[in-house]
C-alpha cells in the first residue's frame, strides 16, 4: 500500500445512532465515519444488519464484502430493540448523540418508540435522518423499496436505454449511494446550523425524490421539446442530445468491455477539427458534410464509421490518451476488475486494503482527497464488536452493568 491516507478529524466529536441496513442509509453514515464522526451501528444480536448476509460471502468469513465495502470505519453495538429496556438503552444514547438516523420499513421506527416526537423530546438538538422508500404524503407512503424499485419509480430506467427499446436499470446504485450522499450532505448543512442555533432538524428522504433529482438534465431536455413528450432513452448518447460523434465505439482486442467512449461538445467545435488531425483524417477537415453540429447530425453513420476504423486498431487504453492528449474528451470503458487493479488509484489511496478479521482485500474509500490524501479506510465492525466500549464511553456503564445486561440478553 502507498499509505497515501490519513485519519481525518472533520467530525471529531459528533456522535451517530445509526439505525440503518442494507445501504441506503449505511452509506450516509459510512460517509460520517469516514469524515471522523463516532458512528455507532445498533444491531439485533442474533443476525445484525441484514446486509451481513448477501452478496458474495467469502469462505470462512462471517460477513459479505457487501457489508464491508458499506460499513468500514464503523463500530457495532448490538441491542434487543423488542425489549423495552433495550429501547431505553437506545433513548440514553440519543440523550449523548448528535444524530440518529434510519431506514427501516415504513412505521417500524414509530413501533419501536423511537420515532421523531419521542427523541426529539428527549434531546431537543438532535438531528434526526429519515430514509425511506416514498415520501410522506406519497400514494406509496407505505410501499417499500430497494434500488432498483426507486430506479423504476424515479425515472432513471425510463431514460436509460436504446431509443424504441424496453426501459433498462442502471448498473450503478444511485438508488441506494445517491440517496445515502443526499442524505450525508444534509446532515452534515444540519450539523453547521446546529452549531449557531442549538436546535436540531429532522430530516426525511426519500429514495424516489433522490433518483429523480439525478435526473434534473431530463427534465431539461423534455422542456426544450415544449414538455409536451416525456424525456427520450439515448443510448450511450449525451441526455442533452450533444452533437455526432457521441457514443461508444469498439476498440482491439474486441473483449467485452474494449470500448472507449469519445465526445465533442456542441460548445467547442475545435473538438472536431483535433479529433479529425488526431486520428489523421485531416483530408476532411473543412467537409461541408460536417461543418456545422446539425450537418454532422446528418451524418452521423458515417462518422461512427470513420472512428470505429480508427478505435478499432487500438487498445481502449491507447485511444484515451491519444485523444484525449489531443484535446478532445475520450474515456475507455473501464470494468470493475481493471478499476480496483489499477495502480494508481492505490498509489493515490483511492483504493485501500481493509485488515479485516474476515482476511484483507482492496476496496474503495471515500473520493475526496483532504490536503493531498483521502482518509484512512478502517475495517468494517464485527457483530457487537464495540458494545462494551460503547455503553463504558456512551452511557458511563461499568463492567458489571455490562455483564447484567448481557446475562438478561438485552445487549449481545
Amino acid at each position: 500500500m502507498s499509505g497515501n491516507y490519513a485519519p481525518l478529524s472533520c467530525l471529531n466529536g459528533v456522535r451517530v445512532v445509526d439505525l440503518t441496513q442494507f445501504e441506503a442509509g449505511p452509506t450516509c453514515t459510512e460517509a460520517m465515519a469516514w469524515l471522523g464522526a463516532e458512528v455507532v451501528k445498533i444491531e439485533n444480536p442474533m443476525r445484525g444488519d441484514p446486509g451481513r448476509q448477501v452478496t458474495g460471502i467469502a469462505a470462512n468469513a462471517s460477513d459479505s464484502y457487501y457489508f464491508k465495502i458499506l460499513n468500514a470505519n464503523k463500530k457495532s453495538a448490538t441491542v434487543d430493540l423488542k425489549t423495552a429496556r433495550g429501547i431505553e438503552l437506545v433513548k440514553d444514547m440519543v440523550k449523548k448523540a448528535d444524530v440518529f438516523i434510519e431506514n427501516l420499513a415504513p412505521g417500524t421506527i414509530e413501533r419501536l418508540g423511537l420515532g421523531y416526537d419521542v427523541l426529539k423530546a428527549i434531546n431537543p438538538g438532535i438531528i434526526y435522518a429519515q430514509v425511506k422508500g416514498f415520501g410522506e404524503g406519497s400514494p406509496y407512503e407505505r410501499s417499500l423499496a430497494f434500488d432498483m424499485i426507486a430506479q423504476a419509480a424515479g425515472g432513471t430506467m425510463s431514460v436509460t436505454g436504446e431509443q424504441g427499446q424496453p426501459p433498462v436499470k442502471p448498473g450503478c446504485t444511485i438508488g441506494d449511494t445517491g440517496t445515502g450522499m443526499l442524505m450525508a450532505i444534509s446532515v452534515l448543512g444540519a450539523l453547521y446550523e446546529k452549531r449557531e442555533t442549538g436546535k436540531g432538524r429532522r430530516l426525511q428522504l426519500a429514495m424516489q425524490d433522490s433518483v429523480m433529482h439525478y435526473i434534473r438534465t431530463s427534465f431539461a431536455a423534455m422542456a426544450k421539446e415544449g414538455s409536451t413528450k416525456p424525456a427520450p432513452r439515448m443510448g450511450a448518447q449525451s441526455t442533452s442530445g450533444a452533437p455526432a460523434p457521441c457514443g461508444i465505439f469498439p476498440t482491439k482486442p474486441g473483449g467485452y468491455n474494449d470500448y472507449v467512449y469519445i465526445f465533442c461538445s456542441r460548445a467547442n467545435p475545435e473538438h472536431w477539427d483535433r479529433l479529425l488531425k488526431v486520428i489523421g483524417r485531416e483530408d476532411l477537415l473543412g467537409d461541408p458534410r460536417f461543418a456545422s453540429n446539425d450537418e454532422r447530425n446528418k451524418h452521423e453513420g458515417l462518422i461512427n464509421e470513420i472512428l470505429t476504423e480508427w478505435t478499432k486498431e487500438h487498445t481502449k487504453e491507447e485511444a484515451m490518451q491519444i485523444i484525449g492528449a489531443a484535446g478532445v474528451p475520450a474515456g475507455a470503458v473501464h470494468d470493475t476488475l481493471e478499476l480496483q487493479n489499477d495502480p494508481s488509484f492505490e498509489k493515490r489511496g483511492i483504493m485501500q486494503v481493509m485488515d479485516h478479521p474476515d482476511g484483507a482485500w482492496k476496496c474503495e474509500t471515500w473520493p475526496v482527497r483532504f490536503d493531498g490524501k483521502p482518509p484512512e479506510l478502517k475495517p468494517s465492525p464485527k457483530l457487537g464488536q464495540h458494545t462494551d466500549e460503547v455503553f463504558a464511553s456512551w452511557l458511563d456503564m461499568s463492567a458489571g452493568d455490562i455483564k447484567a445486561l448481557r446475562q438478561e440478553k438485552i445487549i449481545g
